[in-house]
């Protein structure tokens, strides 16, 4: 029943499936395991983390291509909820419509770039994807009436998600928002690991590796490439939606920095490409790393008071130094990421 359910794709390897299983129930008891708003904000953001990256791993990881407008299409969702609900007012009927329309945007957007550029080589269309996601993170930002322009746009949710509403003692609105995005990355995550383990999936790795003799044998591999270029967009989309639910708040340094778009290629790098449980362990690793690096650091820093030079290194202000080295170690000791380096040691 559980090799069904993932899609006969099995985590193959006792620690890997202990790591996953450790950031699973992590996930699912954070609110009580984990109590305080910023502990559960940081689960939140891992769990949305995990739907974004590995809609990017279907396409870089799978397919092998390399966008920088992904950052554009989680963009597009948060803004979507966030512009519809300012407009029409906090009721599931403004999320409805503002993610309608959204998803509606962010796939004739994909299929627009797709079909129009992955005829190119990969490093235009890697340059392409680019000046499409600046050109419309300008647009974000001049736009201030329509998107708030760089202080964005706060909003109001339906009362059922909000921190006044109780079911409980210790079960409110936020906690319901939080196993609310939780199950829809649940279902996105098996619903994007069917994908891949598919016969569509297949063709997609049989593009990544060779796309000449895939084409060759018979397949259209610009129809595929656009269809995962689609169906990432998608993803990223509804990702994009459920942070600004989340957030209750949307601008551009929110959804569509560079720096996102950085993060989701060191979180794929970090947890391996092309094998979807990369996205679990790379986000919570990242997610967690970039939240509590700093309080780290700073004990570190006290423990070594008596010592200056050491309390120095130690600074949290240089948790950004200390996160660089960290990834760096990563890709050193594993290569192929920490999903690959675990399976290639069980093979072994």
């Amino acid at each position: 029943m559980l090799s069904r359910l993932l899609s006969h794709d099995p985590p193959r390897g006792r620690t890997l499936a202990i790591l996953l299983t450790l950031v699973v129930l992590g996930l699912l008891f954070a609110p009580f395991v984990f109590p305080g708003a910023k502990a559960l904000g940081v689960a939140a953001k891992i769990a949305v983390f995990i739907l974004l990256v590995a809609s990017y791993d279907l396409l870089l990881g799978y397919t092998g291509i390399v966008s920088f407008a992904h950052t554009m299409f989680f963009g597009l969702g948060a803004y979507g909820i966030a512009i519809a609900s300012t407009r029409l007012g906090a009721g599931w009927g403004a999320i409805a419509l503002g993610f309608g329309a959204a998803l509606l945007l962010s796939l004739t957007l994909a299929l627009v770039i797709g079909l129009a550029s992955l005829r190119v080589k990969a490093i235009f269309f890697a340059m392409i994807t680019l000046a499409v996601a600046a050109a419309f993170q300008t647009l974000a930002s001049q736009l201030s009436d329509f998107t708030g322009g760089e202080d964005g746009l706060s909003f109001k949710v339906p009362e059922a998600l909000t921190p006044g509403f109780h079911l409980g003692s210790s079960f409110d609105g936020r906690v319901l928002t939080y196993y609310g995005i939780l199950l829809v990355v649940t279902i996105s995550f098996l619903v994007l690991l069917r994908c891949v383990n598919s016969p569509f999936g297949r063709v997609l790795q049989a593009i990544r590796e060779n796309d000449f003799r895939a084409e060759a044998i018979g397949y259209r591999t610009v129809i595929y490439r656009t269809w995962s270029n689609v169906l990432s967009a998608g993803f990223a989309t509804l990702a994009g939606a459920l942070l600004a639910l989340w957030l209750r708040y949307n601008g551009p340094d929110t959804s569509l920095a560079f720096e996102i778009m950085l993060d989701i290629l060191l979180i794929v790098v970090i947890g391996g490409m092309g094998t979807m449980y990369g996205a679990v362990l790379g986000s919570a690793l990242f997610v967690i790393a970039q939240n509590y690096l700093q309080e780290l650091l700073r004990l570190a820093a006290g423990a070594a008071s008596a010592m200056p030079a050491v309390a120095l290194v130690f600074s949290p202000d240089r948790w950004l130094l200390w996160l660089g080295v960290l990834f760096v170690v990563c890709v050193y000791y594993f290569p192929s990421g920490i999903v690959g380096r675990l399976r290639a040691m069980k093979r072994g």
